[in-house]
């Protein structure tokens, strides 16, 4: 039987940059492309050539890497935007329309009837170009289902390969699409691209069910970079697919750390301590009761392998350790402490947590060892 396999299609250079007051150097989006490439993501979205002259550049500077991902660039559904697609290097377009009655009415001033009878021509105008073509259905969400599904039909047989469903505001649950993209797969020989919003805090959890619902392709970005809340982030999706429902997608996450510090960097968003899979709690460890299950055995307080992330385990000391930590982590340093030691440090450490709201780092351990050692060893 055929391993699942889904297509992660990142869009950090699209999206992500689209996120407020983010702005990437042309040195820093190749960096960026590179290392999206050294992990295996397969596709990249990397611009949007309507912009200007600048950034058709940087379109064309990635594609000159010669990178094995397959480049998608962004179009509205006008002449000019898509006209400024062509000679780039890339591979794909993925065409924007309005798909929910609130965008056509709101935004383009038409209705579905005006849609679904001119879509062909700018279909067939970004294939004339050389371009394989997706369709984006902006707020897919908040759209009829039939008239997706209308969509969808109309732009397979203009000959278009993929629909991008869109939860632009980020509104749908897990249960909800997991129906919507169910219909889709129905009613359609496209491929099914998943682009989840994280306003609701679902963007992974709306991803995964696209996926199970028979999505084949689906939009990331590093450390869920985005609009507004951001996207479905890389790490998330990637490791959930293949811990939760054995689908694999050709990304190693072991090089991953590296990516998302360059993302946070040329970003300026710093990655929160408690982000899953790369923020630097995400496998610290403090309370003692957890602290001696691990050393007992890793899986006792691991869902998995923080190797597979390019991660360790990481012992602290705190308010809610145990003398066993105590004799761990100074172990680390190459120091040994003894129980009176390691009971008499356990006050000093709480006091001084609660002081200055970190746990102690090396020089901080040293010294509240040389003071606890004053005391025992008059």
């Amino acid at each position: 039987m055929t391993q699942p396999f889904i297509t992660i299609n990142d869009t950090t250079l699209r999206d992500g940059e689209q996120s407020a007051g983010v702005a990437f150097s042309l040195d820093e989006k190749l960096e960026i492309a590179r290392q999206l490439a050294a992990i295996g993501v397969p596709e990249l979205e990397v611009g949007i050539p309507a912009m200007g002259d600048e950034e058709r550049a940087s379109v064309r500077a990635v594609a000159d890497l010669k990178l094995a991902p397959r480049l998608m660039v962004w179009s509205r559904m006008h002449p000019a935007d898509i006209a400024a697609c062509a000679d780039l290097g890339a591979h794909l377009i993925d065409i924007s329309v309005p798909a929910s009655d609130q965008h056509l009415a709101y935004k383009l001033k038409q209705d579905r009837a005006w849609l679904l009878r001119e879509l062909p021509k700018f279909i067939g105008a970004a294939l004339s170009l050389g371009l394989e073509v997706g369709l984006g259905c902006e707020d897919a969400s908040r759209a009829d289902l039939n008239f997706l599904c209308a969509l969808a039909e109309t732009a397979e047989r203009a000959g278009a390969r993929r629909l991008r469903f869109a939860d632009t505001l980020g509104i749908l649950e897990p249960f909800a699409t997991f129906e919507r993209i169910s219909t889709l797969r129905r009613n359609s020989g496209l491929e099914i691209e998943m682009h989840a919003h994280d306003d609701l805090g679902l963007a992974t959890a709306n991803t995964l069910a696209a996926c199970k619902a028979g999505a084949t392709h689906v939009n990331t970005t590093v450390n869920g970079l985005g609009e507004r809340a951001g996207n479905a982030p890389l790490e998330e999706v990637v490791l959930g697919l293949k811990k939760l429902h054995g689908i694999e997608t050709g990304v190693n996450l072991r090089g991953f750390p590296a990516l998302s510090s360059q993302v946070a960097t040329a970003s300026g968003r710093a990655v929160p301590w408690q982000k899953s899979v790369v923020g630097a709690g995400a496998f610290t460890h403090e309370a003692g009761i957890h602290v001696d299950g691990l050393l007992k055995h890793p899986d006792n307080y691991q869902g998995f392998d923080p190797q597979e992330v390019g991660q360790s385990h990481r012992i602290v000391l705190g308010k809610h350790s145990g003398s066993r930590a105590v004799q761990v982590v100074y172990a680390g340093l190459g120091l040994t402490v003894d129980d009176s030691e390691a009971h008499a440090l356990l006050p000093r450490v709480r006091n001084f947590v609660a002081e200055h709201k970190h746990p102690p780092e090396t020089p901080d351990l040293r010294a509240l060892l040389a003071s606890v050692r004053s005391q025992l060893h008059v």
